[in-house]
Protein backbone atom coordinates (compact mmCIF):
# COMPACT_ATOMS: atom_id res chain seq x y z
CA UNK A 1 0.00 0.00 0.00
CA UNK A 2 1.48 3.49 1.31
CA UNK A 3 4.50 2.48 3.78
CA UNK A 4 7.24 3.42 2.52
CA UNK A 5 9.93 2.33 5.52
CA UNK A 6 10.35 1.87 9.55
CA UNK A 7 12.04 4.47 11.54
CA UNK A 8 13.53 4.43 14.45
CA UNK A 9 12.36 7.33 16.56
CA UNK A 10 15.56 7.85 18.69
CA UNK A 11 18.37 7.51 16.28
CA UNK A 12 16.25 7.92 12.69
CA UNK A 13 17.89 5.24 11.33
CA UNK A 14 15.60 3.47 8.32
CA UNK A 15 14.84 0.15 7.51
CA UNK A 16 13.06 -1.80 4.93
CA UNK A 17 9.56 -2.53 6.29
CA UNK A 18 9.55 -5.60 3.53
CA UNK A 19 11.68 -7.19 5.88
CA UNK A 20 11.10 -8.94 9.07
CA UNK A 21 12.92 -6.29 11.41
CA UNK A 22 12.43 -6.57 15.11
CA UNK A 23 14.40 -3.57 16.95
CA UNK A 24 16.64 -0.92 15.83
CA UNK A 25 19.91 -2.69 14.64
CA UNK A 26 21.94 0.65 16.27
CA UNK A 27 20.22 1.74 19.98
CA UNK A 28 17.70 -1.62 20.13
CA UNK A 29 14.96 1.11 20.20
CA UNK A 30 11.24 0.34 19.03
CA UNK A 31 10.84 0.46 15.23
CA UNK A 32 7.63 3.07 13.87
CA UNK A 33 5.81 2.64 10.64
CA UNK A 34 6.34 5.33 8.05
CA UNK A 35 3.79 6.27 4.97
CA UNK A 36 3.83 8.52 2.05
CA UNK A 37 1.05 11.01 3.40
CA UNK A 38 1.00 12.68 0.14
CA UNK A 39 0.46 9.68 -1.69
CA UNK A 40 -2.31 8.51 0.88
CA UNK A 41 -4.07 12.15 0.66
CA UNK A 42 -5.41 10.89 -3.15
CA UNK A 43 -7.23 7.64 -1.87
CA UNK A 44 -7.47 8.50 1.93
CA UNK A 45 -10.30 11.21 2.62
CA UNK A 46 -13.51 11.79 4.24
CA UNK A 47 -15.70 11.01 0.91
CA UNK A 48 -14.01 7.84 0.39
CA UNK A 49 -14.56 6.38 3.74
CA UNK A 50 -18.39 6.57 3.70
CA UNK A 51 -18.59 3.97 1.19
CA UNK A 52 -16.18 1.35 3.16
CA UNK A 53 -16.99 -1.12 5.25
CA UNK A 54 -17.15 -0.70 8.86
CA UNK A 55 -14.73 -2.23 10.14
CA UNK A 56 -10.54 -1.06 11.34
CA UNK A 57 -9.70 -2.17 7.79
CA UNK A 58 -11.39 0.83 6.43
CA UNK A 59 -8.20 2.88 7.45
CA UNK A 60 -6.11 0.60 4.49
CA UNK A 61 -3.83 3.20 3.56
CA UNK A 62 -2.57 4.02 7.17
CA UNK A 63 -1.68 0.39 7.52
CA UNK A 64 1.02 -1.69 6.87
CA UNK A 65 -0.14 -4.38 4.35
CA UNK A 66 0.71 -4.54 1.36
CA UNK A 67 -1.56 -7.04 -0.15
CA UNK A 68 -5.22 -7.50 0.69
CA UNK A 69 -4.89 -11.33 0.46
CA UNK A 70 -2.66 -11.06 3.55
CA UNK A 71 -4.90 -9.63 6.08
CA UNK A 72 -6.42 -12.26 8.87
CA UNK A 73 -9.57 -11.20 9.76
CA UNK A 74 -11.93 -12.39 12.12
CA UNK A 75 -14.59 -9.60 11.66
CA UNK A 76 -12.93 -6.77 13.45
CA UNK A 77 -15.70 -3.44 13.84
CA UNK A 78 -15.87 -0.13 14.80
CA UNK A 79 -16.21 -0.13 18.52
CA UNK A 80 -18.73 2.46 19.79
CA UNK A 81 -18.31 5.62 21.43
CA UNK A 82 -20.93 5.49 24.45
CA UNK A 83 -22.25 9.23 26.37
CA UNK A 84 -21.93 8.73 29.99
CA UNK A 85 -24.64 10.93 30.99
CA UNK A 86 -25.33 9.58 34.09
CA UNK A 87 -22.17 8.88 35.52
CA UNK A 88 -20.94 12.39 34.16
CA UNK A 89 -24.26 14.30 36.13
CA UNK A 90 -22.93 12.29 39.59
CA UNK A 91 -19.37 13.35 38.53
CA UNK A 92 -20.10 17.26 37.37
CA UNK A 93 -18.29 16.44 33.77
CA UNK A 94 -21.21 17.86 30.97
CA UNK A 95 -19.24 15.69 28.03
CA UNK A 96 -18.11 12.22 29.33
CA UNK A 97 -17.79 9.66 27.11
CA UNK A 98 -16.47 5.93 26.63
CA UNK A 99 -14.98 4.20 23.74
CA UNK A 100 -16.36 0.41 24.56
CA UNK A 101 -13.16 -2.21 23.37
CA UNK A 102 -14.81 -4.75 25.02
CA UNK A 103 -16.41 -5.15 21.46
CA UNK A 104 -13.58 -7.00 19.98
CA UNK A 105 -13.32 -10.32 18.69
CA UNK A 106 -10.92 -12.58 19.32
CA UNK A 107 -11.64 -12.06 23.26
CA UNK A 108 -13.66 -8.53 24.04
CA UNK A 109 -10.41 -6.72 24.33
CA UNK A 110 -7.98 -4.12 22.53
CA UNK A 111 -5.76 -6.62 21.73
CA UNK A 112 -7.76 -8.05 19.15
CA UNK A 113 -6.61 -4.42 16.99
CA UNK A 114 -2.80 -5.19 17.91
CA UNK A 115 -2.92 -9.26 17.00
CA UNK A 116 -5.21 -8.75 13.34
CA UNK A 117 -2.33 -5.95 11.99
CA UNK A 118 0.44 -7.74 13.47
CA UNK A 119 -0.60 -11.37 12.57
CA UNK A 120 -1.68 -9.82 9.36
CA UNK A 121 1.90 -8.66 8.58
CA UNK A 122 3.65 -11.47 10.23
CA UNK A 123 2.04 -13.80 7.42
CA UNK A 124 2.80 -11.28 4.88
CA UNK A 125 6.43 -11.35 6.21
CA UNK A 126 6.21 -15.19 5.73
CA UNK A 127 6.65 -15.79 9.90
CA UNK A 128 5.63 -19.49 10.53
CA UNK A 129 6.05 -19.22 14.27
CA UNK A 130 6.26 -16.16 16.63
CA UNK A 131 6.66 -16.24 20.94
CA UNK A 132 5.47 -13.28 22.99
CA UNK A 133 5.22 -12.87 26.84
CA UNK A 134 2.12 -11.68 28.17
CA UNK A 135 -0.16 -10.77 31.12
CA UNK A 136 -3.27 -12.43 29.53
CA UNK A 137 -5.28 -10.59 27.22
CA UNK A 138 -2.93 -9.79 24.04
CA UNK A 139 -1.62 -13.46 24.49
CA UNK A 140 -4.92 -14.69 23.79
CA UNK A 141 -5.60 -12.22 21.14
CA UNK A 142 -1.99 -13.29 19.11
CA UNK A 143 -3.22 -17.12 20.16
CA UNK A 144 -6.19 -16.92 17.77
CA UNK A 145 -5.16 -14.85 15.42
CA UNK A 146 -2.26 -16.91 14.89
CA UNK A 147 -4.51 -20.03 14.48
CA UNK A 148 -6.22 -18.56 11.94
CA UNK A 149 -3.12 -17.28 9.83
CA UNK A 150 -1.78 -20.70 10.33
CA UNK A 151 0.97 -19.23 12.47
CA UNK A 152 2.27 -21.45 15.41
CA UNK A 153 2.04 -19.45 18.56
CA UNK A 154 4.74 -19.61 22.38
CA UNK A 155 2.85 -17.84 24.46
CA UNK A 156 4.43 -17.25 27.88
CA UNK A 157 2.28 -15.72 30.82
CA UNK A 158 2.45 -15.42 34.87
CA UNK A 159 0.66 -17.95 36.05
CA UNK A 160 -2.07 -15.53 38.42
CA UNK A 161 -2.71 -13.80 35.00
CA UNK A 162 -6.94 -14.66 34.67
CA UNK A 163 -8.17 -18.41 33.71
CA UNK A 164 -10.17 -17.35 30.62
CA UNK A 165 -6.91 -15.76 28.76
CA UNK A 166 -5.13 -19.77 29.42
CA UNK A 167 -8.04 -21.22 28.22
CA UNK A 168 -8.10 -18.63 25.10
CA UNK A 169 -4.48 -19.94 24.12
CA UNK A 170 -5.06 -23.35 25.20
CA UNK A 171 -8.05 -23.80 22.91
CA UNK A 172 -6.48 -21.85 19.92
CA UNK A 173 -3.28 -24.26 20.18
CA UNK A 174 -1.16 -22.04 21.05
CA UNK A 175 2.35 -23.49 23.41
CA UNK A 176 1.16 -22.04 26.09
CA UNK A 177 4.09 -21.68 29.51
CA UNK A 178 3.36 -20.49 32.62
CA UNK A 179 5.89 -18.44 34.66
CA UNK A 180 6.03 -17.53 38.75
CA UNK A 181 7.05 -14.08 38.09
CA UNK A 182 5.73 -10.83 36.04
CA UNK A 183 5.28 -10.38 32.93
CA UNK A 184 8.81 -8.94 32.52
CA UNK A 185 10.37 -12.69 33.82
CA UNK A 186 8.24 -13.70 31.07
CA UNK A 187 9.58 -11.67 28.90
CA UNK A 188 13.02 -12.79 29.65
CA UNK A 189 12.15 -16.58 28.87
CA UNK A 190 10.88 -15.28 25.40
CA UNK A 191 14.10 -13.94 24.56
CA UNK A 192 16.09 -16.92 25.32
CA UNK A 193 13.25 -18.83 23.36
CA UNK A 194 13.44 -16.43 20.23
CA UNK A 195 17.19 -16.48 20.60
CA UNK A 196 17.57 -20.48 20.58
CA UNK A 197 14.76 -21.24 17.86
CA UNK A 198 15.21 -18.44 15.62
CA UNK A 199 11.10 -17.28 16.44
CA UNK A 200 9.61 -13.73 15.65
CA UNK A 201 9.58 -11.89 19.09
CA UNK A 202 6.32 -10.60 19.13
CA UNK A 203 6.57 -8.62 22.71
CA UNK A 204 5.00 -5.74 22.99
CA UNK A 205 7.03 -3.09 20.95
CA UNK A 206 9.63 -5.40 19.57
CA UNK A 207 7.93 -5.68 15.93
CA UNK A 208 6.52 -2.48 14.51
CA UNK A 209 2.74 -3.63 13.43
CA UNK A 210 1.11 -3.95 16.63
CA UNK A 211 1.09 -0.04 17.01
CA UNK A 212 -0.47 0.44 13.50
CA UNK A 213 -3.36 -2.11 14.94
CA UNK A 214 -4.08 -0.15 18.16
CA UNK A 215 -3.29 3.04 15.90
CA UNK A 216 -6.97 2.52 14.31
CA UNK A 217 -8.65 3.50 17.82
CA UNK A 218 -7.40 6.83 16.97
CA UNK A 219 -8.10 6.72 13.66
CA UNK A 220 -12.09 6.02 15.03
CA UNK A 221 -12.42 8.64 17.85
CA UNK A 222 -11.62 11.30 15.47
CA UNK A 223 -14.15 9.98 12.43
CA UNK A 224 -16.55 9.08 15.24
CA UNK A 225 -16.47 12.90 16.46
CA UNK A 226 -16.66 13.71 12.55
CA UNK A 227 -12.95 15.20 13.22
CA UNK A 228 -13.52 17.69 16.11
CA UNK A 229 -11.22 15.77 18.25
CA UNK A 230 -12.08 15.88 22.16
CA UNK A 231 -10.14 17.81 24.60
CA UNK A 232 -8.93 14.88 26.54
CA UNK A 233 -8.33 11.19 26.11
CA UNK A 234 -7.42 8.74 29.27
CA UNK A 235 -6.07 5.32 28.46
CA UNK A 236 -4.51 2.48 30.92
CA UNK A 237 -1.26 2.24 30.63
CA UNK A 238 0.73 -0.57 30.82
CA UNK A 239 3.03 -0.85 28.00
CA UNK A 240 1.45 2.05 26.40
CA UNK A 241 1.02 1.01 22.64
CA UNK A 242 -2.16 1.87 22.64
CA UNK A 243 -1.52 5.64 23.79
CA UNK A 244 1.60 5.78 21.60
CA UNK A 245 -0.84 4.13 19.23
CA UNK A 246 -3.77 7.06 19.56
CA UNK A 247 -0.92 9.86 19.28
CA UNK A 248 0.46 8.68 15.85
CA UNK A 249 -2.71 8.07 14.56
CA UNK A 250 -3.63 11.90 15.77
CA UNK A 251 -0.55 13.19 13.97
CA UNK A 252 -1.30 11.38 10.74
CA UNK A 253 -4.68 12.52 10.27
CA UNK A 254 -3.62 16.37 11.40
CA UNK A 255 -0.81 16.15 8.58
CA UNK A 256 -3.34 14.97 6.02
CA UNK A 257 -6.04 17.51 6.62
CA UNK A 258 -8.76 15.60 8.66
CA UNK A 259 -8.18 17.20 12.33
CA UNK A 260 -6.48 20.84 13.21
CA UNK A 261 -3.56 22.03 15.10
CA UNK A 262 -4.63 21.13 18.44
CA UNK A 263 -4.43 17.71 19.57
CA UNK A 264 -6.60 16.18 23.26
CA UNK A 265 -4.17 15.97 26.26
CA UNK A 266 -3.35 12.45 26.86
CA UNK A 267 -3.37 10.88 29.74
CA UNK A 268 -1.91 7.94 31.08
CA UNK A 269 -3.54 6.28 33.93
CA UNK A 270 -1.45 3.38 36.04
CA UNK A 271 -1.93 1.37 39.03
CA UNK A 272 -0.83 2.69 42.34
CA UNK A 273 1.31 -0.39 42.78
CA UNK A 274 2.59 -0.12 39.51
CA UNK A 275 3.03 3.48 38.13
CA UNK A 276 6.85 3.75 36.59
CA UNK A 277 5.75 6.19 33.92
CA UNK A 278 3.56 8.07 36.89
CA UNK A 279 6.89 8.83 38.72
CA UNK A 280 8.64 9.51 35.40
CA UNK A 281 6.51 12.13 34.61
CA UNK A 282 5.97 13.73 37.98
CA UNK A 283 10.24 14.39 37.68
CA UNK A 284 9.88 15.44 33.89
CA UNK A 285 12.08 12.60 32.82
CA UNK A 286 12.22 11.14 29.81
CA UNK A 287 12.41 7.49 30.42
CA UNK A 288 11.13 5.35 33.69
CA UNK A 289 12.66 3.34 35.92
CA UNK A 290 11.91 -0.35 36.52
CA UNK A 291 9.01 -1.10 39.45
CA UNK A 292 10.21 -3.35 41.75
CA UNK A 293 7.26 -5.72 43.28
CA UNK A 294 4.61 -5.04 41.17
CA UNK A 295 0.98 -6.12 41.79
CA UNK A 296 -2.25 -4.69 40.57
CA UNK A 297 -5.97 -6.06 40.02
CA UNK A 298 -5.42 -4.45 37.02
CA UNK A 299 -3.42 -7.13 35.34
CA UNK A 300 -3.37 -5.71 32.13
CA UNK A 301 -1.34 -2.57 33.40
CA UNK A 302 0.81 -4.38 35.52
CA UNK A 303 4.23 -3.41 33.44
CA UNK A 304 7.06 -3.08 35.82
CA UNK A 305 8.88 -1.13 32.78
CA UNK A 306 7.76 -0.62 29.62
CA UNK A 307 10.66 -0.99 26.22
CA UNK A 308 8.09 2.45 24.81
CA UNK A 309 8.22 4.59 27.71
CA UNK A 310 9.83 7.54 26.13
CA UNK A 311 7.32 7.42 23.68
CA UNK A 312 4.46 7.60 25.72
CA UNK A 313 6.31 10.07 28.05
CA UNK A 314 7.16 12.23 24.73
CA UNK A 315 3.27 12.05 23.69
CA UNK A 316 2.30 13.03 27.25
CA UNK A 317 4.43 16.28 27.11
CA UNK A 318 3.69 17.20 23.48
CA UNK A 319 -0.21 17.41 23.69
CA UNK A 320 0.10 18.75 27.54
CA UNK A 321 -1.31 16.18 29.00
CA UNK A 322 -0.06 13.80 32.25
CA UNK A 323 0.04 10.35 33.85
CA UNK A 324 -1.48 9.63 36.98
CA UNK A 325 -2.33 6.47 39.71
CA UNK A 326 -5.27 5.52 41.25
CA UNK A 327 -5.98 3.13 43.85
CA UNK A 328 -7.00 -0.83 43.24
CA UNK A 329 -9.81 0.19 45.66
CA UNK A 330 -10.95 3.31 43.89
CA UNK A 331 -10.90 0.85 40.35
CA UNK A 332 -13.52 -1.64 42.17
CA UNK A 333 -15.53 1.30 43.06
CA UNK A 334 -15.90 2.69 39.62
CA UNK A 335 -16.15 -0.19 38.08
CA UNK A 336 -19.36 -0.66 40.29
CA UNK A 337 -20.32 2.96 39.36
CA UNK A 338 -20.28 2.10 35.80
CA UNK A 339 -22.38 -0.60 36.37
CA UNK A 340 -24.78 0.54 38.10
CA UNK A 341 -25.19 3.67 36.26
CA UNK A 342 -24.89 3.02 32.82
CA UNK A 343 -25.04 -0.91 32.32
CA UNK A 344 -21.70 -1.17 31.10
CA UNK A 345 -19.44 -4.09 32.84
CA UNK A 346 -15.97 -2.54 32.08
CA UNK A 347 -12.52 -4.52 32.49
CA UNK A 348 -10.97 -3.09 35.73
CA UNK A 349 -8.29 -0.93 33.71
CA UNK A 350 -10.86 0.76 31.98
CA UNK A 351 -12.67 1.71 35.41
CA UNK A 352 -9.02 3.16 36.23
CA UNK A 353 -9.67 5.77 33.96
CA UNK A 354 -12.44 7.18 35.20
CA UNK A 355 -11.04 6.86 38.76
CA UNK A 356 -8.22 9.16 37.42
CA UNK A 357 -10.89 11.36 35.16
CA UNK A 358 -12.90 12.38 38.55
CA UNK A 359 -9.69 12.92 40.94
CA UNK A 360 -8.08 15.58 37.86
CA UNK A 361 -11.58 16.90 38.08
CA UNK A 362 -11.57 17.51 41.58
CA UNK A 363 -8.14 18.88 40.80
CA UNK A 364 -9.11 21.10 38.08
CA UNK A 365 -6.46 19.41 35.65
CA UNK A 366 -10.27 18.82 33.86
CA UNK A 367 -12.67 21.42 33.32
CA UNK A 368 -16.64 20.32 33.96
CA UNK A 369 -17.43 21.44 30.71
CA UNK A 370 -14.86 19.74 28.66
CA UNK A 371 -14.97 16.88 26.18
CA UNK A 372 -13.40 13.54 27.90
CA UNK A 373 -13.12 10.46 26.72
CA UNK A 374 -12.36 7.16 28.41
CA UNK A 375 -10.42 4.22 26.62
CA UNK A 376 -11.99 0.78 28.19
CA UNK A 377 -10.00 -1.74 26.77
CA UNK A 378 -11.51 -4.38 27.72
CA UNK A 379 -14.80 -6.23 28.82
CA UNK A 380 -14.91 -7.22 32.41
CA UNK A 381 -16.09 -10.43 31.71
CA UNK A 382 -12.72 -11.09 31.29
CA UNK A 383 -11.98 -10.42 35.07
CA UNK A 384 -14.69 -12.14 37.06
CA UNK A 385 -13.19 -12.68 39.83
CA UNK A 386 -12.36 -8.85 40.61
CA UNK A 387 -16.15 -8.70 41.59
CA UNK A 388 -17.50 -8.56 44.95
CA UNK A 389 -20.68 -9.55 45.61
CA UNK A 390 -22.19 -6.98 48.72
CA UNK A 391 -24.45 -8.28 50.54
CA UNK A 392 -23.86 -11.87 49.68
CA UNK A 393 -26.28 -13.56 47.57
CA UNK A 394 -29.79 -14.93 49.56
CA UNK A 395 -30.51 -17.96 48.37
CA UNK A 396 -34.49 -18.92 48.20
CA UNK A 397 -36.71 -22.34 47.79
CA UNK A 398 -39.79 -20.28 47.27
CA UNK A 399 -40.36 -17.04 47.29
CA UNK A 400 -38.57 -13.86 47.90
CA UNK A 401 -39.29 -10.61 50.24
CA UNK A 402 -37.96 -7.32 49.14
CA UNK A 403 -37.84 -4.48 51.83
Amino acid sequence: MYATHLECPKCKATFDHKKLTQLCTHCNAPLLVRYDLEKVKTKFTKEALRSRPYNLWRYKELLPIENEENIVSLGEVITPIIALKNVGAKLGLSHLYLKDEGMNPGGGTFKSRGAAVGVSKAKELGVKRFAMPTNGNAGAAWAIYAAKANIEACIVMPEDAPLITRNECAIAGAKLYLVDGLISDAGKIVGKAVKKYGLMDASTLKEPYRIEGKKTMGLELAEQFNWEVPDVILYPTGGGVGLIGIYKALLELRELGFIGEQLPRLVAVQAEHCAPIVEAYKKRESESTFWEGAHTIAYGITVPKALGDFLVLGAIYHTNGCAIAVSDASILEYQALLAQNEGLFVCPEGAATLAATHQLLKEGWINPDEKVVLLNTGSGLKYPDTVEITPPLLHVNDEIEIG
